[in-house]
């Protein structure tokens, strides 16, 4: 009871919408930043999911770059790996838009965790 208590405080102090789901869910993953010891901070990404893999997704966002020579704006897309909590990992699908939080490095590729899903589209793999 108290742990759920401490998640739920947890969830809606840093986060931005709350995943009752994930929060009931009792996980034992130490890299989950909704039941475990990982910490959020800095940088907030909001993209769309293109791959899942069983503990990670790669989510995908376009950034708008000035280009100095040409005096014009240009659109890149950016790719990120994000850890996937077993506890909301039936929530998120390829296709949907989640939002992903920085945090300590967890490999050599991953470096934010997500925390949130925006939209219920998707396809289920």
């Amino acid at each position: 009871m108290e742990t759920e208590k401490i998640a739920m405080e947890k969830a809606t102090k840093n986060y931005g919408k709350n995943l009752a789901s994930a929060i009931k869910n009792n996980c034992k993953d130490q890299k989950c930043p909704f039941h475990g010891s990982l910490r959020v901070r800095g940088k907030t990404i909001q993209g769309t999911v293109t791959k899942k893999f069983p503990k990670r997704v790669v989510i995908v966002f376009e950034r708008i770059v000035y280009v100095r020579k040409y005096e014009r704006y240009k659109k890149t897309r950016i790719k990120i790996h994000a850890r996937l909590p077993d506890c909301i990992s039936n929530e998120i699908n390829i296709g949907d838009t989640a939002i992903a939080k920085e945090c300590r490095p967890l490999s050599k590729i991953i470096h934010f965790v997500v925390v949130d899903k925006l939209n219920l589209g998707g396809v289920k793999k």
